[in-house]
């Protein structure tokens, strides 16, 4: 039986406006300038976006989308000045020497971020929000937790981002355990099988670092008070009201650890398959690789360093490196050519942006000069090419020393690298068929998933808009002592201590009592015996 074609059209109209309004309104507000941060927290908004939900940002950089239906961008450019192509040699170097570097990050891409509040447009968005609440707020994990006090000020549930794997310092404010006999600090390069003095200096260096960040983030406690007003709690507490975490991190590459329900593994959510395969090369690019019959290496140091700032000693190992590799190509990103020395050879080319997945997908690309940044070398595991990790600062140390371990890269440290270590190192990962096998079966369990890494981003994001903040750990209301049980350690041990002085105390009462009788048998024994 067919329906009347008025009610079809009544029926279409009802599911669509349904749908329409089953759509939540979400705050996004990732403040950093760092772009390599800001492509996982772009994939995740627009997935929103696509799937119906009203999306307001407040961003440094907009969306790559074309629908303004559902989506309106604040920008926060006037603010600081983008960290992209302009971070030298100089500027990296000296803070990757300095023990107290999370002092240093705090500073530089944290605090400073708190002053957001005070741009107009920022302020009108926020305090207008009573017309139009937000059911969810999504926003970065990083150096800032000063945001979080967006969730008591809209009465929103939040949901924090990293688009790096949890340092040690993150754990605490969500309950999640970290046991540094077992999970390497971020900052130091074990493996998960640490000998006992990894494990004292990994326990040292774990409890250091959280304490210096719970110090360094204090002056975030008055720009909550100027901006949100008295009343709120610390910054510290405020990380606690956090009901979702979603971490840029895969067990493949972090290793094996304990997490609660509230942290969400996303590891490679950037990657998208189905988009990746209907974007191209830029011609000439494709011709460089397509023509690259011996192989390409392909050299990029992220959108942050500027690899012509290095020192000309080094960049002259750099070229002699290429020249010794011949006939293999190199594509390599310089921002800007100008500021290279003179000698650069003619099997490479260079190019101010590159397409990094599409090259990475590219057949005859055979590996992959990198400073061992995780969206990078997320890519690489991805697409199963091998790497040469030159670490330069951050996790980029453990992450490369990680890939070394598992035979899908080899290490070279920049203070010690020079022409030959570099040409070896180059040949080893080409003519060692053990680095691409090994590359591309990690590969394979890195893509084995039931859900890709947005989907199940987007799942969790809607459970917490659907069902509110109840994956809080309970360890968020003990102190630090009462999750270590050093409490009930401590009454077991009195206890047990009360229980054998009681034990010592009655058997030495119960010695002398025993030494009396006989003393007192003996001079009855004596009396006697004189009597008789």
């Amino acid at each position: 039986m067919r329906l009347p074609s008025f009610l079809c059209f009544t029926l279409f109209c009802v599911t669509l406006n349904f749908e329409l309004n089953n759509g939540y309104r979400i705050l996004g507000i990732f403040p950093s300038n760092v772009n390599s941060h800001f492509i996982m927290f772009e994939k995740l908004m627009n997935g929103l976006i696509k799937k119906g939900h009203s999306v307001d940002i407040i961003s440094y950089f907009p969306l790559n989308n074309q629908q303004t239906k559902n989506y309106k961008h604040i920008s926060i450019r006037d603010i600081l000045p983008a960290k992209q192509n302009n971070v030298s040699f100089q500027s990296f170097i000296k803070p990757m020497r300095n023990m107290f570097w999370i002092t240093l990050v705090a500073d530089d891409i944290g605090h400073k971020f708190c002053d957001i509040f005070k741009q107009q447009s920022v302020n009108d968005l926020i305090n207008k929000s009573s017309h139009a609440p937000y059911d969810l707020i999504v926003t970065e994990l990083f150096f800032a937790p000063c945001y979080f006090a967006l969730g008591r000020h809209l009465n929103a549930p939040i949901v924090a981002m990293s688009s790096n794997a949890l340092f040690d310092f993150m754990n605490d404010p969500f309950g999640n355990p970290i046991n540094p006999s077992f999970v390497p600090s971020g900052m130091v390069n074990y493996s998960q099988k640490m000998t006992f003095w990894q494990r004292v200096v990994n326990t040292i260096y774990s409890n250091f670092m959280k304490i210096l960040f719970n110090h360094s983030i204090k002056i975030q406690d008055k720009y909550v008070e100027k901006y949100f007003g008295p009343g709120y709690p610390t910054v510290y507490d405020l990380q606690k009201e956090v009901a979702l975490i979603l971490v840029n991190s895969h067990f493949i590459l972090h290793g094996i650890r304990p997490i609660t329900p509230s942290i969400i593994e996303v590891g490679g959510m950037h990657i998208e398959e189905k988009e990746e395969k209907e974007k191209k090369l830029p011609q000439e690019i494709e011709k460089w690789l397509d023509e690259s019959d011996a192989g390409c290496i392909y050299v990029s140091f992220g959108s942050m360093v500027k690899i012509e700032s290095f020192p000309k000693e080094i960049l002259n190992h750099f070229y002699t490196t290429f020249r010794n590799i011949k006939p293999v190509r190199v594509l390599m990103k310089i921002a800007n050519d100008k500021e290279l020395p003179p000698g650069m050879p003619e099997n490479v080319k260079i190019q101010p942006w590159l397409p990094q997945i599409q090259i990475l997908k590219h057949k005859n690309t055979k590996a992959f000069v990198t400073h061992g940044g995780l969206m990078g070398t997320m890519e690489a595991i991805y697409y199963g090419v091998p790497m040469i990790g030159v670490p330069l600062f951050g996790d980029q140390h453990s992450n490369v020393h990680h890939y070394e371990r598992e035979k899908i890269a080899i290490l070279m440290k920049l203070e010690t690298i020079n022409a030959d270590r570099f040409t070896n190192a180059i040949q080893n990962v080409l003519n060692t068929p053990l680095y691409r096998t090994r590359i591309r079966e990690l590969s394979q369990i890195f893509k084995d998933r039931q859900n890709s890494p947005l989907e199940t981003a987007i799942f969790w994001v809607e459970f917490i808009c659907r069902n509110g903040n109840i994956l809080k750990s309970p360890a968020i209301d003990l102190e630090w002592w009462q999750v270590q049980l050093l409490d009930v350690y401590g009454f077991i041990f009195l206890v047990i201590f009360i229980t054998f002085y009681l034990i010592y105390s009655l058997s030495r009462i119960l010695i002398r009592f025993l030494r009396r009788l006989k003393s007192h048998k003996k001079f009855i024994s004596g009396i006697a015996k004189k009597n008789m």
